[in-house]
């Protein structure tokens, strides 16, 4: 099961310059949805974060969260201008998730698809180098094998 067959949504935003809280506030509004309630998501972004940094390294972070009302997984990819901090990691490229209360298997898949992804020099150079939004959804919604990112 790839990402794009898991997530229901998935938005991409180049942003300008933010600290992690306005981060998690910002993906929490683009995550809210009919069933999930923005002050909901962002409370669990908010718990998961307080457990330990979800920041990756080579300025990555993967905040992510479970909310009972969702039916499927939703994602945005948000690249930020200038690095926000996540507990001392400069961090320019964020994958926010929320997934439902039940996902237990399907969270973690999702979770290790996006770590396979990031951890690809060339994925990560790739995103950072896309002009706009719409070529960081193309990128992170079609289905990856590493070293085919051109």
């Amino acid at each position: 099961m790839s990402l794009t067959d898991l997530m229901a949504a998935v938005r991409t935003e180049v942003l300008p310059a933010a600290d992690r809280d306005t981060l998690l506030q910002l993906a929490a509004e683009r995550l809210a949805c009919r069933q999930c309630g923005q002050a909901e998501l962002l409370a669990s972004l908010r718990d998961r974060e307080a457990l330990g940094s979800t920041a990756l390294g080579h300025g990555i972070a993967l905040p992510h969260g479970r909310a009972p009302g969702l039916e499927h997984p939703r994602g945005i990819l948000m690249r930020l201008r200038d690095p926000a901090d996540f507990d001392g990691e400069p961090v320019d490229l964020v994958f926010a998730m929320a997934v439902p209360a039940h996902y237990t298997h399907e969270h973690l898949a999702l979770l290790a698809e996006l770590a396979s992804r990031f951890v690809d020099d060339d994925f990560r150079r790739a995103l950072r180098q896309a002009p706009d939004a719409d070529a960081l959804l193309a990128l992170i919604t079609r289905p990856y094998a590493q070293a085919d990112v051109a």
